[in-house]
């Protein structure tokens, strides 16, 4: 089955759960060739690993708490915060409690 995105002008919940979303955990709510939006949902000491993307992104942490940690910096979002990284930045992200964040990625 393909993933629904959110098209264009159509609102997107993100308090939204998993079961009225229809999706596993962390997802992508929208895609077009510019532009992905991820919900990303992360345990208390789950983490992503190191990865990296080629366009510039976001990631807005909307509730919870988490270190993204770069080659050079750690920084750490709680709700309502939010950091950017230049593209093709290797990064991972560290939940320290039960986490959602919002990830904007640019695709050049």
């Amino acid at each position: 089955m393909a993933l629904k995105h959110a098209q264009p002008l159509e609102i997107i919940d993100l308090h939204a759960t998993d079961e009225s979303r229809g999706t596993a955990i962390s997802s992508s709510l929208l895609k077009t060739p510019h532009l992905q939006l991820l919900h990303v949902v992360l345990a208390a000491g789950h983490a992503l690993p190191e990865h990296h993307v080629p366009g510039e992104i976001t990631i807005q942490c909307i509730s919870g708490e988490a270190d993204v940690v770069t080659p050079a910096t750690s920084c750490r979002l709680v709700a309502g915060t939010l950091v950017m990284l230049p593209a093709a930045e290797p990064h991972r992200v560290q939940a320290h409690l039960d986490t959602a964040l919002l990830v904007t990625v640019l695709h050049p």
